[in-house]
């Protein structure tokens, strides 16, 4: 579906070759979407800065300004740079022939405008920005007003998420054709503001096979009969909660009831706890002695599993095993750092699911978080080529993929889970809805996609990000995933 792909860069560049072999005009109509956004949010009459730079980017927001100027709206042009290709050539010379005169530099006591329209660099920047356009970005920046960024906010690298020593922090974007994956992770999460897509009416014909989507996973799947009973709907186990770490095991635990598993155990290194008595439904076992699991279709291992030998021994037990296994946390840990584990994943052969945060990928790839998060898609790529396995990259544009498959770009969440715990609460969300009988990408997905929306509703409903515990995100999610049953 056009609405959530995503297509790399060369693919997109190919489109567009082959739109103008075809005598589509896509500037044009770019405009034309900027021009109709503008009307959606500003009266006639309000005054807009566009400021458009030397390549296509800058053409689109020349066409846009001139189409704004017919309608009404106080339009001041900020063109620093005569334009370098031939369609922004074009652009100017239609602007200049309609009456505008664009201004080659902004002076430092200007008014703020009602909205910047920014069209200096879009995703095809790949260069260092020298001083002078730095200098230009910092000043724009600073403007007090609303700035709606044209493909994607200048300064950012929209496959990336990285940031140049400037970047415009956009209100909005507006991009084109297709998402662009680094609006939503690293530093793009926090530059390009509210995204919206123009597809452009792009002819199917045209349009490259998605190398990704936006994660838009449905529940319908969870639908039950009448009919059923705790056996119906799957047993997890969670294996982890060494001592001082018993709580993330619970977590977990508690997340897979949410999740809507029948039962679920819960084999704890730390044996002391007879019962959880916030939540009695949870079978509690003394995993101190090995390989005493009980029957269940689904393993979830690491959520405070801590690295002593017994936990090492349980991982092993865990990966020999026939059933589908998350591994989160401390299994990840020890995964990176013992080829012999290492061995026995690769033996594997039901569903695995590593769920590492970008320090945990680090140490999984042998490299450094400032690595991964330099380009995530790249970072999940090859966790998945390097370990055989569905991966879920968490972190703001959680990441779910798998050898064979599209990548998904999850879009929900936020600062509200950047708290302990939440990482078992995913846990435990994903082995429930694998138990479920759930595919395991679909399962991931729909995990991850609700985790999210526990965060978004949060801070939607108190105005703020602080204060969501893991505990009230598992409640949340049972309360989101019924609502989605019949969406």
């Amino acid at each position: 579906m056009l609405q959530d792909a995503l297509w790399s860069l060369p693919a997109l560049r190919r489109l567009e070759i082959e739109a103008e072999l075809q005598g589509l005009d896509l500037m044009q109509r770019a405009a034309r979407a900027t021009a109709a956004w503008t009307r959606r949010h500003l009266p006639p009459g309000a005054r807009i800065l566009v400021a458009a730079g030397p390549g296509n980017n800058g053409g689109d927001a020349l066409y846009a300004a001139l189409l704004l100027m017919q309608e009404g709206y106080s339009l001041d042009i900020l063109m620093p740079q005569m334009p370098a290709s031939p369609q922004a050539q074009q652009a100017y010379l239609a602007l200049r022939s309609a009456g505008g005169i664009p201004l080659q530099q902004l002076a430092a006591d200007a008014p703020a405008p009602a909205l910047l329209i920014d069209g200096l660099f879009g995703i095809g920047l790949s260069r260092p920005l020298d001083t002078k356009w730095l200098a230009l970005i910092h000043q724009l920046d600073q403007l007090d007003c609303q700035r709606l960024a044209l493909d994607c906010p200048s300064g950012l690298n929209a496959y990336t998420g990285q940031v140049q020593q400037a970047c415009i922090h956009a209100t909005h974007t507006l991009t084109f054709l297709c998402h662009k994956p680094g609006l939503f992770y690293s530093a793009g999460a926090d530059h390009a503001g509210q995204v919206e897509l123009a597809t452009l009416d792009c002819p199917p014909a045209l349009q490259p096979a998605p190398e990704g989507y936006l994660n838009r996973q449905g529940a319908q799947a969870l639908q039950r009969r009448r009919d059923s009973h705790k056996g119906s709907h799957g047993t997890v186990a969670i294996i982890g909660g060494s001592e001082g770490m018993l709580g993330a095991a619970l977590l977990a635990g508690r997340a897979a009831l949410a999740g809507g598993a029948g039962k679920v155990h819960v084999l704890a290194l730390d044996g002391r706890l007879a019962a959880d008595t916030s939540c009695p439904e949870l079978m509690l076992h003394d995993a101190r002695q090995p390989h005493s699991q009980p029957d269940c279709d689904v393993l979830a291992t690491g959520p405070g599993l801590g690295q002593s030998r017994q936990a090492r021994q349980w991982l092993e037990h865990a990966l020999a095993s026939p059933l589908p296994l998350v591994l989160d946390a401390d299994a990840l840990n020890m995964l990176a750092s013992d080829a012999q584990l290492q061995d026995l994943l690769a033996m594997r052969e039901a569903d695995t699911i590593l769920t590492p945060h970008p320090a945990e990928a680090a140490r999984l790839l042998g490299n450094s978080t400032a690595t991964v998060q330099a380009d995530r898609l790249a970072a999940v790529q090859q966790l998945v080529s390097r370990f055989d396995c569905l991966v879920i990259l968490k972190g703001a544009g959680t990441l779910i993929a798998a050898a064979g498959q599209p990548y998904q770009l999850n879009t929900s969440g936020g600062p509200a889970l950047a708290v302990a715990g939440q990482g078992d609460v995913l846990s435990g969300l994903i082995a429930a809805l694998l138990a479920q009988g759930m595919p395991a990408m679909a399962a991931c997905c729909l995990a991850v996609r609700v985790h999210g929306m526990a965060g978004d509703e949060y801070q939607q409903e108190t105005g703020g990000p602080i204060g969501l515990t893991a505990t009230a995100t598992a409640h949340r999610c049972s309360l989101i995933l019924n609502r989605l049953l019949n969406a």
